[in-house]
């Protein structure tokens, strides 16, 4: 099978990349061997939290000529601020489009997105149902907080939250109340209480007769409150329509915070990239995985999966976005770390002892978090140093930072996705390949479902 474009990794980076290469007209394909990161996700999108010094940041653009000094490696210090915000406008807008909306703070700066444990993570841009914390005056004009569960779930306890919560000396005059809403059905659709998870409930609360059960005994449990605060239960792609439901019944401010996987914020966000990449006429092949791929003058010719085996699949461009080490993008070893499926170039830490600090929870970063492929300012990789000029990285796969310390995951992944496929729709043009007429379009996506179905 034959493509413009052939992206491994279907997360956040990889489906970025697939949707702008198909909405340019490129065939695209997207092989993903699994789950993505995006089901463990809080949906919120970081750019930039952090600089690798430790010095925290508030309005994350400001500071990339600090970051490009401190780490002049870094993905954003090879994309450029301009890049950047040109890829993250893209994002907005392109999943605005499929229902989901992501704002940031008016002044551009970052705000606290709220955990279950009561502790704040400082993010950019965040979905319509997530309240936004301002960095400073963080509690504004809230008088009363109440956290509630669901009475049986076990992914959100409301009191460990609370007690937290009220330890941050922004709160210390806000009223923090809990609480747990008995859902209706649960004890006929209980099984295990191992097995209740949010994605039960939200088939549950899909029912409007039982949503407006369920808002009556919300508002006998909470009485009166400023912000109510609610785990991530409601749906994934019409979740944002229940919660505005929800507070039209009630009358109350509901924000909604995510749990334990499977995370339905970051669910969403998922469900609506695939359904707009589909809608492109773009190729998933789900549950397949790649396992090497033929090198010619320099240029990566084709790749083979455990699924199609001896038939190649080719591509005039080739994208790898498969993780890191929690997706199995990178394998590490007792003295070197790999990239497992082509033997990519990595920058790694010679010395084992110095991938992790001492204590898990500590201060610093842990080294390892920075370790990954090696790739030019172009993002192309390279085996034995040397460039294969069709074959790019994105995503948590690239080396030279860190995006849990730095909180810059997400931000990463989707610049540097959209980045790539900028480049192979420039290239494709060059050689003559424009953007498909009506018609042209038409036959492309006939074409691919030929495929699928086959």
């Amino acid at each position: 099978m034959k493509f413009d474009s052939l992206i491994i990794g279907g997360g956040v980076a990889g489906l970025s990349c697939a949707i702008r290469c198909a909405e340019a007209g490129l065939k695209t394909a997207v092989i993903a061997a699994g789950q993505s990161a995006l089901h463990f996700s809080s949906g919120s999108i970081d750019v930039l939290s952090r600089l690798p010094n430790g010095e925290p940041v508030y309005q994350p653009f400001a500071q990339f000529d600090k970051l490009k000094a401190q780490s002049p490696n870094h993905p954003y210090s090879k994309l450029g601020e301009t890049k950047v915000r040109e890829a993250l406008a893209w994002y907005q807008e392109m999943i605005q489009a499929r229902g989901v909306l992501l704002s940031s703070q008016p002044d551009d700066a970052n705000h606290l997105r709220l955990t279950p444990i009561g502790t704040f993570r400082s993010t950019w841009l965040s979905q319509q149902t997530v309240h936004q914390f301002p960095l400073t005056n963080t509690a504004g004009q809230l008088g009363h907080i109440a956290l509630v569960t669901i009475d049986g779930f076990r992914d959100f306890q409301p009191q460990l939250a609370a007690d937290n919560l009220a330890k941050l000396s922004p709160f210390k005059e806000v009223k923090i109340t809990t609480a747990a809403v008995e859902l209706p059905d649960f004890y006929t659709m209980q099984r295990n209480p191992c097995e209740f998870r949010s994605i039960d409930i939200s088939r549950v609360l899909r029912d409007e007769t039982k949503l407006h059960a369920f808002a009556k005994s919300l508002i006998q449990s909470v009485g009166k409150a400023d912000l109510v605060v609610l785990p991530a239960v409601f749906g994934n792609g019409d979740g944002a329509a229940t919660i505005k439901l929800l507070e039209g019944l009630t009358g109350f401010t509901i924000c909604e915070l995510p749990t334990m996987p499977p995370s339905l914020l970051g669910i969403r966000l998922e469900e609506a990239m695939k359904s707009h990449y589909k809608t492109l006429g773009g190729l998933i092949l789900a549950g397949d995985e790649v396992q090497g791929g033929d090198f010619e003058d320099g240029e990566l010719k084709c790749i083979y999966t455990r699924n199609h085996r001896d038939m190649p699949l080719v591509a005039d461009h080739f994208v790898i976005a498969t993780g890191s080490f929690f997706s199995r993008g990178l394998a590490a070893h007792r003295l070197n770390i790999e990239e497992p499926v082509f033997g990519l170039d990595t920058v790694a830490i010679p010395d084992r002892d110095h991938w992790y600090q001492p204590q898990f929870f500590a201060q610093q970063a842990h080294p390892f978090l920075k370790m990954g492929v090696d790739c030019n300012s172009h993002l192309q990789a390279s085996v034995n140093n040397q460039t294969v000029g069709n074959l790019f990285c994105a995503g948590a796969l690239l080396a030279h930072y860190d995006p849990v310390f730095e909180g810059c995951g997400s931000g990463v992944a989707i610049s540097t996705g959209y980045h790539i496929a900028e480049q192979m729709i420039a290239n494709a043009n060059l050689t003559g390949q424009t953007e498909s007429e009506p018609e042209t379009e038409q036959q492309r996506r006939q074409e691919q479902q030929e495929r699928t179905m086959a």
